[in-house]
């Protein structure tokens, strides 16, 4: 690991070390570490230098509201491609906390982000998506060679 060095002003040093205690960050370096690859990672994203992505969309609904809890299992069964696993959650009687794992190209991710989080009656919907790098992977096994998909992470 190479060491650097940086310097700040005085107001900014005393934002970050009152970040550092809300996170609980233990050192400086892993907390700019982190900055770091969240800011590449939204500049990747957001240039469309990374074709593939993982991630999550998670999102608030009333599951009593007229026939959305069947079109948003509907639009992700439609998606079922980036819509890897979906989390669901009872808030209270009405309201319900889903979060979608996604995984696939970056445009058809969003896409299916912007239909979930622009229907009618969804609420919070935020999609937090990290930059992969798909590679396939050819793997012998006792039962014979086979091949899969891995995606690793771009920093």
């Amino acid at each position: 690991m190479e060491r650097i060095s940086i310097s700040l002003e005085e107001e900014l040093v005393a934002q970050f070390e009152h970040y550092l205690k809300q996170r609980g960050y233990r050192n400086r370096s892993e907390a700019i570490r982190d900055l770091i690859r969240d800011r590449l990672e939204e500049e990747r994203i957001a240039e469309r230098r990374s074709s593939h992505c993982v991630g999550t969309l998670s999102y608030v609904f009333n599951h009593e509201e007229r026939e959305l809890a069947r079109r948003l299992t509907h639009a992700q069964h439609h998606h079922h491609d980036v819509a890897i696993s979906t989390l669901h959650v009872h808030l209270d009687h009405d309201n319900c906390l889903e979060t979608v794992v996604v995984n696939g190209p970056t445009e058809q991710v969003e896409a299916f982000a912007n239909r979930i989080i622009t229907e009618p009656g969804v609420r919070h919907g935020k999609l937090n998506l990290i930059p992969v790098e798909e590679q396939k992977q050819h793997h012998t096994h006792g039962h014979g060679a086979h091949s899969h998909r891995h995606s690793r992470p771009q920093t």
